[in-house]
């Protein structure tokens, strides 16, 4: 399965997701499913995470604009260290509890957002 066929289809609402790569997001849920603010005006977006977080398991954000394919915003672990540098204009929260609460700010027109992990 094309990973970036998947992602492309992704939408706020997950609820099952997994490909041979072994990412999934089927313990992940939206806090909210849809998120709104003025124009110039940062969202957060937060997941939660359905058991308790291994340092391990690599969580991944992506947005994606319509009309564009995915993009990558950030990866950290399970215990909140960044794996990879976020974007411009990007801040993120990872609140170590059992269920994890995952939380991602970010500037932005219109778009889908994504939170997947990789046991």
């Amino acid at each position: 399965m094309n990973v970036n066929y998947v992602l492309k289809h992704l939408h706020h609402v997950i609820t099952e997701f997994s490909v041979s790569l072994g990412v999934s997001c089927k313990e992940l849920s939206p806090v909210k499913t849809e998120e709104f603010s003025s124009e110039g005006s940062s969202v957060t977006l937060s997941y939660n995470y359905s058991t308790k977080a291994a340092i391990s398991d690599n969580f991944f954000w992506y947005r994606q604009y319509p009309g564009k394919p995915p993009e990558f915003l950030i990866s950290h672990t399970g215990t909140g260290k960044e794996v990879s540098d976020p974007v411009s204009g990007l801040s993120f929260k990872v609140m170590i509890n059992a269920p994890l609460s995952d939380t991602l700010s970010v500037k932005g027109d219109s778009m889908s957002s994504c939170c997947c992990l990789e046991p």
